[in-house]
């Protein structure tokens, strides 16, 4: 064997010998069955809307979701975020009739139909305000994994720490991303239509 071939078949007898090793482990591993799935984000729900309509998961399908979960008590985070879906929607022009934009409560103790009725008033018309009772607000809270927990407040009030993200659905009702509003609402809007 020649000096030159002899660094060729040590390098092509190692990376054989290590294919075969790594298919022996994925083997060993259980293959393909034993890969993890991603986590399901979504489900079944019934709540209400700020018109005293109720809502389920199949009313909004047909339609890419934005969804926010919060409270209308909160006060920075959700009014900043609802503008800003807001001003998405309006970059969106009449577009922005065919998405779904979605702001679930996780103060059911507080956040009746009426009081998301007057809350929303302030933000884009194409917001859907919803609001259940505590055993329904915990089951959408799980099914969308969002963290949502009450602190009570030196003055006997209280206040919601709660996941600040905003979901993005596809029209069939599957998780995709979360949705990225720090950019410009043209940029964003433009993000979503892509999903229409």
């Amino acid at each position: 064997m020649s000096s030159t071939a002899r660094p060729l078949v040590i390098a092509t007898a190692f990376a054989s010998s290590l294919v075969v090793g790594l298919l022996v482990l994925f083997w060993a591993m259980g293959g393909v069955s034993k890969v993890t799935q991603p986590a399901a984000i979504g489900g079944p729900f019934q709540l209400t809307d700020q018109n005293g309509k109720a809502v389920t998961e199949a009313s909004l399908k047909g339609k890419p979701t934005l969804i926010f979960f919060g409270y209308t008590h909160c006060p920075d985070v959700c009014p900043t975020s609802l503008f800003e879906m807001s001003e998405v929607l309006r970059a969106m022009g009449k577009d922005a009739d065919k998405v779904n934009a979605v702001f679930i409560s996780v103060d059911p103790e507080r956040d009746t139909p009426a009081t998301m009725k007057d809350y929303l008033s302030s933000f884009d018309p194409h917001l859907e305000g919803l609001s259940g009772d505590p055993a329904e607000t915990a089951k959408v809270i799980t099914s969308y994994r969002v963290y949502a927990k009450k602190v009570p407040t030196k003055d006997g009030d209280y206040t919601m720490d709660h996941t600040a993200l905003i979901y993005l659905m596809d029209r069939d009702g599957r998780f995709v991303s979360p949705f990225n509003l720090k950019r410009t609402p043209e940029e964003a809007a433009a993000d979503l239509k892509k999903y229409l």
